[in-house]
């Protein structure tokens, strides 16, 4: 499993603008992508800064999901977030949500 992590800055006052976009524009094109699993969205004290994790079965599912589908994401969020959000990807070594299969060490 691999997890997609996202941090943005956010506009001063938008948070519910951009929890409102996570709920009505960016959910609904992540649901419709291939090897999707989750999505957890977090806002700091403040309001000025939001992470985003997506859960994925493989890398080459988010790889795509990156190529093809998050430009649109971006564009969905552009009112609300400002500069260009920092993209890192994780494997999922442990979760209380998912059962994962043992990966031997690389």
């Amino acid at each position: 499993m691999i997890a997609r992590n996202v941090s943005m800055h956010l506009k001063p006052n938008r948070v519910e603008e951009f929890t409102r976009a996570m709920d009505v524009k960016v959910i609904p094109l992540l649901r419709k992508q291939k090897g999707f699993q989750d999505e957890l969205t977090f806002v700091a004290s403040g309001g000025l800064e939001a992470i985003g994790i997506s859960l994925w079965d493989q890398r080459e599912d988010a790889d795509a999901y990156s190529r093809r589908t998050y430009p649109a994401v971006l564009k969905a969020l552009a009112d609300v977030v400002e500069g260009t959000p920092r993209i890192q990807i994780f494997e999922v070594s442990n979760s209380t949500f998912h059962m994962l299969t043992a990966r031997s060490a690389v």
